[in-house]
């Protein structure tokens, strides 16, 4: 799972953009999604933060997007059970509602012979107070944060070698969990954060490159890999080769 254990300081990040975050929900209303199941933990999310309301308020006040999962009596999995999303990486909270984490997880490529059995295991001993984190990425066509990715043979058809500084967009999610003290809900935090590739450093370009090559044998194509890669191995190959006369 790549979990790492975050200091309570660490867990959400400061002086968020509240107006940037406001717009992101008007412009998109549908990413808020809550079931009976989710009002109770909502409710004791925001008060935890200081807040008056439930799940919609706690996510507008901060720059995370949150979901909050639930394990109902003669459940064996965790279900998502509340979504306040303004930033989605082509996903649909509404599409997912309701869905235990297997099934939420089902898009991605060897989850469930490699990962399920650890995340299930992971959830159901998660203690009140101990906060877990990861981060995660995407090439994206676009720097918008709510992403759409459409078929990838049209998203970057205008990408080519020499502009994918320009064109491609790394898409980083940290994401973060903790259970709620009272109600035992789970809150899964995704913070979204887009760089054009050519403001990252060489040295992390290199590696992005690196890492293209190897997705390529694994889940390529689920994230569209295939119609990016060529660009943007050739693009940081040009860029070594321009930092190797300095």
């Amino acid at each position: 799972m790549g979990l790492a254990k975050l200091d309570e300081s660490e867990w959400l990040q400061p002086n968020p953009d509240l107006a940037v975050r406001e717009t992101g929900f008007e412009a998109y209303p549908e990413g808020i999604q809550i079931s009976p199941e989710g009002e109770a933990p909502g409710a004791e999310l925001a008060a935890m933060l200081g807040l008056s309301g439930g799940l919609p308020e706690a996510a507008r006040a901060h720059h995370e997007d949150m979901c909050l999962l639930t394990l109902q009596p003669g459940d064996e999995q965790y279900r998502l059970v509340g979504a306040a999303v303004a930033w989605p990486s082509d996903w649909t909270p509404a599409d997912k509602m309701g869905l235990p984490l297997r099934a939420l997880h089902a898009p991605i490529q060897g989850y469930e012979e490699q990962l399920a059995t650890g995340v299930d295991h992971f959830m159901a001993k998660l203690k009140p107070g101990a906060i877990y984190g990861r981060c995660n990425w995407f090439i994206a066509a676009t720097g918008d944060r709510r992403w759409v990715a459409g078929p990838p043979e049209q998203a970057f058809a205008h990408v080519t070698c020499d502009n994918a500084g320009e064109t491609l967009f790394v898409r980083s999610e940290r994401q973060t969990l903790r259970r709620l003290p009272e109600t035992g809900s789970i809150l899964f935090t995704i913070g979204i954060y887009v760089s054009p590739l050519g403001e990252l450093s060489h040295d992390n370009q290199q590696r992005l490159a690196s890492a293209i090559a190897s997705l390529l044998q694994g889940e390529g194509d689920r994230r569209g890999a295939g119609a990016y890669a060529e660009a943007l191995i050739g693009y940081a190959a040009g860029q070594r080769e321009e930092n190797s006369r300095y």
